[in-house]
């Protein structure tokens, strides 16, 4: 679908709207914007991302904007952010991979198909830290460090702003498919506990086996209070605690008799806590202080393949009957916000400075590192992660009279961020070769960083923007951005943005935007290294060389082609309009986007050439991150709401969520080397481009009479390809409709009792088929279901919740 297609499709969403009114209202709505019975009345919501413009609305902006709102959230049955997210913003997508090492853990979530780095994380209009992991296993968001949105609780926001728009010119790097602002939760006063419990009731039914599962069990305690800070300020507390046990969604294994499934493929075992504080407080009449600070810990347990008894890797005197390695993240983020707000005459002044960071800390439970034979010990540390940064911003705008129908607002600022990312070595046996030294090297399931790779490396950067927004007359509005940026270690960038709208009645507007951005190349991408001791034979003696991932500017990849990286550029236009009318509400906007020099992870090098070139560093095999891959991305959002006539049954209202997205790959990196390699095959494009389905709606309907409540939610997928090197041994996932109910009564005590259930009809993506799973070695029998679901292989999931306010 190129731009033609979009306009298109605009077009014919348009003349629908205007044709059919009021009459195919209930066939439409807005489940982002808010989804929750009365909230989704409200079309007056003020929304400040996206616009530095005053007291503009989410229907009245001049670019897409989703409201979510807290209670939209806590109607759900998932405990986790990214997922209920996931559920009522249409172009929002959080798949569940498993068998994917640390990503099981810290999954990423993408924007209309997009990578997950390409989407940048506010919270309270601040720039949130990335996750210290780089994804570099075979699942959606391969390559990419993204922002952990679990590891904020959903209890400390009031609301959710998803920019569906590219924004870099507003915001600096990263905000190429949009910007998620978290708003946190501000009250003096009063509060709320809420508990709940849910598992899985499952009848899982792979190629060769079925079964009934209740497993999953999840348990969770969150709270939130509101105190006043002397008469006139306040503090706002939140915490979660969660529990969570694994599923298991493998098939049976054929390499043990009886047959049995001996791999635990699904969910990881979970246990978390986080807990915000948020505080505003006046200085006098002008001014205010304000911050908010933050700890998260995640202790997850996701599992390797299963290693058999006569597995090369194992030790029969320790596990004679084989083993399952588990691997074992333990993940810590922790943040902190202080700022003045204030006035000095007609100029409003914002100045903050915040700090976040993440740790992971990896090891390797129930192993062997079978070099070391039956001395080997179980249990291995391997390693550690940790990206941090510092943000200062300064933001200043005032209005101006200039004889137009409203002020000009013109505001300008800058950010200077200073940014680390470290490599920690694991203990001597969870990367060692020991001394039996034709058997593997390191923990079995996930060896341990080496010393070689630890690396300590930092940067910075400042960024100043100016922007104006206002109204030329009563029906035209604009929003105009410029905004330069220098990075210490690739030099500069400038990005642009016009955003324009204009109503045509009262009930109509027109509204679109062009704007180039930009997404600086990470650091774990510039540095991330993981390399594995192997023992090569196939010479004339036995040696020790390495494989693994390394840094574009090693030796090792510059030898092979390598080249420090740039920054990915992209030029955005997006054409939709707005129509609302009592009680009905609809936007359609079409986006494209041209994205150039993406950075990708490589194929993994090897072969005879490559061996000889890389023989002085001790090396048979290498992968390391490229620029060069070019996409087009086209796409249509569609959000509409319809809210019913109060009637002595109740209130209903009915929502509508739609998005179409394709990307198409343009160009390609190409090898230097003087027998080429394919440095971005057939597998890594279709992750790059497919790894999110190109159709999702949701159409949602809730009602609530008294203290009763129900809502009811189906959500269809489109079909999502796991890509095989053989195209005929792709995987399907098909497309699926997921239905989600639940049923509330709030008692005269503020208490409420919630029963509900995700995926009421036990929906699975389609199995794979027996000939295409793994038939042999470890992890035989594992992938019964790809795990490029975007609504993961989990099945029905039952829940209750309790909560009470005050």
């Amino acid at each position: 679908m190129r731009t033609s297609a979009i306009l298109t499709t605009t077009a014919l969403s348009l003349t629908l709207a205007l044709s059919f009114g009021a009459q195919a209202a209930f066939a439409q709505t807005a489940a982002p914007q808010n989804t929750s019975g009365a909230e989704a009345a409200q079309t007056g919501d003020v929304v400040v991302t996206g616009s530095r413009a005053q007291h503009r609305s989410r229907l009245s902006s001049v670019v897409p904007v989703d409201v979510v709102t807290s209670q939209s959230l806590q109607n759900q049955g998932s405990t986790e952010l990214a997922q209920g997210l996931s559920r009522v913003a249409p172009s929002l997508n959080f798949p569940r991979p498993s068998g994917t090492d640390a990503t099981d853990s810290v999954r990423p979530a993408t924007l209309r198909g997009l990578s997950p780095d390409q989407t940048l994380v506010l919270v309270d209009g601040k720039r949130r830290h990335t996750s210290a992991l780089v994804n570099i296993n075979g699942s959606a968001g391969r390559g990419s460090a993204a922002t952990d949105l679990n590891a904020i609780p959903e209890v400390a926001l009031d609301r959710i702003e998803v920019l569906r728009d590219g924004a870099s010119a507003q915001y600096g790097s990263d905000a190429i498919a949009g910007v998620v602002n978290l708003h946190l939760r501000e009250a003096n006063h009063g509060g709320g506990v809420n508990v709940s419990y849910g598992e899985y009731d499952t009848d899982v039914k792979p190629a060769n086996s079925s079964r009934t599962a209740h497993d999953g069990a999840t348990t969770d305690v969150s709270g939130w209070v509101g105190l006043p800070l002397g008469s006139d300020g306040f503090v706002t507390l939140s915490a979660d605690l969660k529990k969570r046990e694994a599923t298991s969604r493998g098939d049976v294994d054929p390499l043990v008799s009886p047959a049995t499934v001996t791999t635990r493929y699904g969910d990881p075992d979970q246990k978390s806590g986080a807990i915000f504080a948020n505080f505003g407080k006046p200085i006098n009449d002008a001014w205010k202080i304000y911050g908010n600070a933050g700890f998260a810990s995640n202790d997850s347990k996701s599992a390797a393949f299963f290693r058999h008894a006569t597995a090369s890797g194992n030790v029969a005197s320790i596990y004679p009957n084989g083993f399952q390695p588990i691997i074992n993240l333990k993940s810590r983020d922790a943040s902190a916000t202080v700022g003045l707000h204030g006035q000095t005459g007609d100029w409003t002044q914002d100045y903050s400075l915040t700090a976040g960071g993440n740790e992971l800390n990896f090891y390797t439970r129930n192993s062997v590192n079978a070099s070391y034979g039956a001395a080997s010990q179980t249990s291995f540390y391997d390693g550690q992660l940790r990206y941090n940064q510092l943000v200062f911003n300064a933001d200043i705008s005032r209005p101006f009279n200039v004889g137009l129908s409203s002020p000009l607002t013109l505001a300008f600022g800058l950010e200077a961020r200073k940014e680390g990312y470290r490599i920690e070595a694991g203990e001597l046996e969870s990367y060692a070769l020991g001394p039996l030294t034709t058997k593997s090297a390191g923990a079995q399931g996930f060896p341990g960083f080496l010393p070689s790779n630890e690396i300590n490396q930092h940067r910075s950067n400042i960024g100043v923007y100016v922007d104006a927004a206002g109204n030329f007359t009563d029906k035209f509005s604009y929003d105009a951005a410029l905004r330069f940026e220098n990075y210490s270690d690739f030099g500069s960038n400038t990005s642009g943005k016009l955003a324009l709208r204009y109503d045509l009645t009262d009930a109509f507007a027109v509204r679109g935007s062009v704007s180039t951005g930009f997404r600086a190349p990470s650091l774990q991408q510039q540095y991330f290294t993981s390399t594995a001791s192997v023992l090569d034979t196939s010479g004339p003696s036995a040696i020790i060389v390495q494989t693994g991932t390394f840094p574009a500017t090693s030796n090792v990849a510059e030898t092979l082609g390598g080249k420090a990286l740039e920054p990915e550029k992209s030029t955005s236009t997006t054409l939709g309009f707005v129509f609302h009318k009592g009680p009905f509400e609809v936007t359609v906007d079409g986006y494209h986007i041209d994205l150039n020099n993406r950075i990708v992870l490589s194929e993994n090098l090897s072969g005879a050439d490559i061996t000889t070139l890389l023989a002085p560093y001790g090396v048979t095999a290498a992968r390391f991150f490229i620029n060069g891959v070019d996409t087009t991305t086209d796409g249509v959002d569609l959000v509409a709401n319809y809210r019913f006539p109060a009637t002595d049954i109740g209130r209903f209202n009915l929502s509508f969520a739609y998005n179409t997205t394709n990307t198409t790959i343009d160009a390609l990196p190409t090898s230097s080397l003087t027998t080429p390699h394919v440095l971005f095959a057939r597998v890594r494009q279709y992750i790059l481009t497919n790894s999110s389905p190109e159709n999702k709606g949701t159409l949602g309907l809730d009602w609530s009479r008294s203290g009763w409540s129900a809502t009811a939610r189906a959500t269809y997928y489109g079909d999502v390809i796991d890509p095989n090197a053989d195209y005929t041994k792709d995987i399907h996932t098909g497309k699926k409709t997921l239905v989600d109910v639940s049923a509330s009564y709030r008692f005269k005590t503020n208490t409420t009792l919630t029963f509900g259930a995700d995926n009421l009809f036990d929906v699975y993506p389609d199995k794979t088929l027996a000939a295409l799973n793994v038939t042999s070695g470890n992890g035989a029998g594992a992938l019964a279901f790809t795990r490029f679901s975007p609504f993961g292989f989990n099945g029905r999931y039952l829940y209750g919740k309790l909560s009470q306010t005050f």
